[in-house]
């Protein structure tokens, strides 16, 4: 009878997607553990074809998704109902919660505290020579460009096509292959479906390393400094299998805990933001964010069709495009594995269009704030001569030592400390909701019929939460640099890109058969 049981649990798992995506990943791990500069030399050479020769594909990409989901919001479409229920599964703050705080991770803290400065230094446009003012403009607008309409349309147009499939068209499987099935037809239970699947938690892996490897020294640096203790690897390791026990404990408990996760991280982020509006130049920081704003509107179809096409030649050109508009784009593109699902997840019951404009709102809201607010902090103390954040990058500085000197800043002798206990909590909190969030999703590509249960097993679930720890304990071990952390990322996006053209093109073609009733 024991055995029964055991043979009926183990067959509902697709061993397929679940051992190839591990196996994968243990080899690339292996490769930048074990020979870190060759692996590297690779690495340069794949980002060179990529960034230099495809590089056109993310930004054409970027723009076609967000016309599409502005189009199809307000198109006839938009007033169809993504699943049968009286009202939304979840309120309006409980839902924009969980779409800010389980898709951003603590990158959003990193970054808000930090990008401006390598903004600040570089000369986007091709503009030399620039001023004070002009500096500070791009310095300030740029972030709110590379976290706007345009990398949330990557999350937003995906996650209406996946809750059409599952809670209108009742799909037993969630996967991107099973979203392409109105194209791919019987091929989708056949290599070409297994192949889409296989590659898509491969790529979702090396996005996620991205995110923890970026943020996490900052994390150490942070607790090192708290803690009167050396920052050493080791130390970040920690810290990823702590962050890693979080998660994979919290991930138990399923949605609830990612729901309750979600508004932890909303009150931890709010009380940062509060630390850093009142102990900072407040007319500063609000003048700042409205011009930043200003420019993003008046010159946004600039920054996003602008590929500095002199960068390879002997007259000019700074590839700034190439290192963070066409990285960004990448990026965002390889969470879509797994984040659109979830927010697909928790908008059953909501429209076409107040999934698009709602979910776009939400994440504005969220991002725009955290880099008007932390950013326009560490860029006053670079305007006015405090510290030059700028020139300690451009220098080679570490980013996370950066950060910690901007923390210090703040007024008084118990600020700083209060500010950076409350950053740690709350990249905590966001690493265990995003990484909840993403942990429950994946675990969905293991089971063989998700109609069956409400949410995986639990065993699939923690199974999945250590390997997303894989291969950002690897680059650790390698001394990855941000480049490198870059082109990983860019790799990894490009035959997501194309998956993602075709899941919006099978969406398409479904809304194209579907009956709107009229009222």
């Amino acid at each position: 009878m024991e055995k029964q049981i055991k043979k009926k649990y183990f067959s509902g798992i697709d061993w397929g997607i679940t051992l190839t995506p591990l196996f994968i990943i243990i080899v690339i791990s292996s490769a930048l553990m074990l020979v870190p500069e060759k692996a590297k030399g690779l690495i340069a050479v794949l980002r060179s074809f990529f960034v230099n020769d495809l590089g056109f594909f993310y930004i054409l990409l970027g723009l076609g998704i967000l016309g599409l989901a502005i189009w199809l919001a307000f198109s006839k479409y938009g007033s169809i109902q993504l699943g049968k229920r009286e009202k939304p599964l979840y309120s309006n703050f409980k839902w924009g919660a969980m779409i800010f705080t389980s898709t951003m991770a603590a990158d959003i803290l990193y970054w808000s505290l930090i990008e401006w400065g390598y903004y600040y230094g570089a000369s986007p446009f091709a503009m030399e020579n620039m001023t004070l003012a002009q500096r500070q403009d791009m310095a300030s607008a740029y972030p709110l460009f590379h976290w706007g309409p345009i990398p949330w349309g990557f999350y937003i147009l995906p996650a209406v096509a996946y809750a059409y499939m599952m809670f209108v068209k009742k799909r037993k499987k969630q996967s991107l292959s099973e979203a392409c099935r109105p194209v791919l037809g019987e091929k989708t239970d056949k290599f070409p479906g297994r192949f889409i699947d296989i590659f898509a938690v491969v790529g979702l892996l090396a996005g996620t390393a991205t995110t923890f490897s970026t943020a996490t020294p900052l994390l150490s640096e942070a607790l090192a400094y708290l803690l009167h203790i050396k920052v050493t690897p080791m130390l970040s390791i920690i810290i990823l299998l702590i962050i890693g026990l979080v998660f994979s404990a919290a991930v138990l408990w399923g949605m609830k805990a990612i729901s309750y996760l979600a508004n932890i991280c909303v009150f931890v982020f709010c009380l940062l933001l509060v630390i850093f509006i009142f102990g900072g130049p407040k007319r500063y920081l609000i003048e700042t964010g409205i011009t930043a704003i200003g420019t993003v509107v008046q010159d946004f179809f600039h920054m996003a069709t602008w590929m500095d096409p002199l960068r390879l030649s002997s007259t000019g050109g700074n590839g700034f495009p190439q290192d963070w508009t066409i990285f960004y784009w990448a990026y965002w593109i390889a969470w879509f594995v797994a984040t659109p699902f979830f927010i697909a997840r928790i908008s059953e019951g909501r429209t076409i269009k107040q999934t698009v404009f709602g979910g776009l709102s939400c994440g504005l809201l969220g991002t725009w704030t955290s880099f008007i607010t932390f950013g326009g902090f560490g860029l006053y103390q670079q305007a006015n001569g405090i510290l030059d954040v700028a020139g300690a990058l451009a220098e080679g500085s570490a980013p996370s030592d950066i950060i910690l000197n901007i923390f210090l800043l703040l007024p008084g002798k118990w600020l700083p400390n209060l500010a950076l206990i409350v950053l740690i909590i709350a990249m905590i909190a966001f690493y265990s909701s995003t990484f909840d969030a993403i942990t429950l999703v994946v675990a969905g590509y293991s089971e063989k019929d998700v109609k069956r249960i409400e949410e995986p097993r639990k065993g699939l679930r923690i199974f999945w939460a250590m390997v997303f720890l894989l291969l950002p304990i690897a680059l650790l071990f390698s001394e990855s640099t941000l480049s490198m952390l870059q082109t990983i990322a860019i790799i990894a996006a490009f035959p997501l890109g194309l998956i993602m053209i075709l899941i919006v093109y099978s969406f398409f073609k479904e809304l194209r058969q579907q009956k709107i009733e009229k009222k």
